[in-house]
């Protein structure tokens, strides 16, 4: 047989296993059928079963047991004279299969030349996805077990799972193979099934005030609703320059400004920036926007919504240790009300300093001195960005418990309203708050700009950054401005990252366990055979 494949890694396994797929063709069996239909999960008969008594395989030989039909991989076997155990798994867990070689059949097998105890020994394999119909029993020492009438091969596999003793260990397999990881690791499953169970309650809460999920464009003619450089593209049919989106914003506010007062989206979002175990350029955001809010009713929305998420998978706001960005553990509680500081008192309590005492030359000479950051970037930065600086290097790391910290300068964002008090109005305060818990900002929310001449004023700001070699700064974008100018209501936004968030419930180290398929450098290209 001639295999026109490339040359895998174990590709001496993949050779046997096409030479037994040809063999169970020639034998009349279907490798590959369209349909079967499983009446049950393993998890759903173990918890059915748990405290019943069943019978015993001699009671299913009988078929006076339970009869039910599963369907899974393949991933123990072994063979014990007129009987075979082995194990399938399903997306719920794992569930025991006897064979015997006076009650299985084959479905589709009919030869003289094999028995079909002996084609399951000899032509089937770990990995295989096989269908079983049976009945249940108790072993002797308790287990669960399907005695099987009929076995059906639903997929013939042509390459070995990872090995069944060591597991799939490294990392970069994991990340870059997840369907093994998956497969291999019972935890991992657990984990993107919270995943999608966060997901839900997400839509839920939002559901019950009323929000309207929406979907704006991933491709964008242009691009803001953050500072970020974009991943860009052309569009072949129009001849035109194209931006994957860095934010969810000015679509939505866009809508926002049409009549729809609630509304939020959960979607992809693209920054072509550094990885690390908190940051992948293409990552998950919540934003919503709700026409008559402000930053305060966002707060409590916000809070509400973490705890909500985590009454519902621990059954308490206490979701147990976890590691900050040093790695420390702590018991974190989520209960509400949470912590509210303004980023000003935040940094006089955490680093002890007094900015609005400080002129800007302190401030420079203190973040010269005292942090990483680039003495260039110190030197050039206006006051409200220093302010900025010195929150981030001497305060985030002990934001432990969760923290909302509000009041941020105007230099921080082109997209919020300036303060309503007066005296935080002429010091340019904004009210903007971002969320942390461990040191790790988990959102951004506003009190939206909605005034036209100052939203303009702003854009134009960042746009002379731009032109002077900002590769993160808003450039200019005159549609939005357009849209406006036709009027936004007073309206409270949030911005959430998913990928985050759900490292925190996971009690995840990296953003990469628990993204499906993380971004990676390509393996290396395999030669053709």
């Amino acid at each position: 047989m001639t295999h026109n494949a490339p040359e895998y890694h174990g590709f001496d396994e993949f050779k046997t296993r096409s030479t037994k797929l040809q063999e169970i063709k020639d034998l009349g069996v279907d490798p590959y059928p369209h349909k079967f239909t499983p009446t049950s999960s393993s998890s759903s008969l173990h918890s059915k079963y748990e405290k019943e008594e069943i019978g015993s395989a001699e009671e299913a030989t009988n078929k006076s047991t339970p009869e039910t039909s599963v369907a899974g991989r393949l991933v123990l076997f072994r063979a014990m004279g007129k009987n075979a155990f082995g194990q399938i798994q399903d997306d719920t867990g794992r569930i025991q299969i006897m064979f015997n070689r006076d009650v299985t059949k084959v479905l589709g097998l009919d030869s003289e030349e094999i028995t079909h105890i002996k084609f399951i020994e000899k032509k089937m394999d770990l990995g295989d996805i096989i269908g079983v119909k049976g009945h249940l029993f108790r072993t002797q020492k308790g287990e669960l077990t399907i005695l099987a009438t009929e076995a059906t091969l639903l997929c013939k596999s042509l390459l070995p799972l990872p090995d069944k003793h060591s597991g799939l260990v490294d990392k970069g397999v994991r990340y870059r193979k997840r369907w093994l990881d998956l497969i291999s690791n019972e935890e991992v499953m657990k984990n993107f099934k919270t995943r999608s169970q966060i997901l839900s309650i997400i839509r839920e809460e939002f559901s019950k005030l009323d929000f309207l999920e929406v979907e704006t464009p991933i491709l964008q003619n242009n691009y803001g609703g953050a500072e970020a450089r974009p991943f860009m593209t052309e569009l072949n049919a129009l001849s035109q320059e194209m931006y994957l989106r860095i934010s969810l914003e000015i679509s939505l506010k866009k809508l926002l400004i049409a009549g729809m007062s609630r509304i939020f989206e959960i979607g992809k979002v693209f920054r072509n920036e550094g990885i690390d175990k908190t940051h992948n350029p293409e990552f998950t955001m919540v934003e919503s926007y709700a026409a008559y809010w402000d930053y305060n009713d966002v707060m409590e929305f916000t809070e509400n919504l973490f705890a909500t998420i985590a009454k519902k998978l621990f059954g308490s706001t206490k979701i147990g240790q976890r590691h900050d960005k040093k790695g420390t553990l702590h018991d974190i509680d989520l209960q509400t009300p949470w912590t509210r500081m303004t980023m000003k008192d935040s940094i006089k309590h955490y680093a002890k300093l007094d900015v609005d005492t400080m002129t800007e030359d302190e401030m420079r000479k203190y973040l010269v001195e005292k942090s990483d950051l680039e003495a260039d970037d110190v030197k050039t930065a206006p006051k409200g960005n220093l302010i900025a600086y010195l929150f981030e290097e001497f305060v985030e790391e002990h934001l432990i418990q969760p923290h909302h910290i509000t009041d941020h300068p105007i230099e921080t964002t082109p997209l919020c309203k300036l303060h309503r008090d007066p005296a935080m109005r002429d010091d340019r305060i904004v009210e903007r708050f971002e969320t942390f818990i461990l040191g790790y900002e988990f959102c951004n929310a506003y009190s939206e700009l909605n005034d036209p001449i100052l939203q303009r004023e702003l854009l134009e700001q960042q746009a002379s950054k731009k032109d002077a070699g900002d590769e993160e700064a808003h450039p200019m974008d005159e549609e939005f401005l357009e849209a406006i100018c036709q009027g936004m209501p007073p309206a409270g936004g949030l911005g959430i990252g998913i990928d985050r968030m759900i490292m925190l419930f996971n009690n995840a180290i990296s953003i990469r366990d628990v993204v499906f398929f993380p971004l990676m450098k390509p393996e290396e290209t395999l030669t053709s055979n």
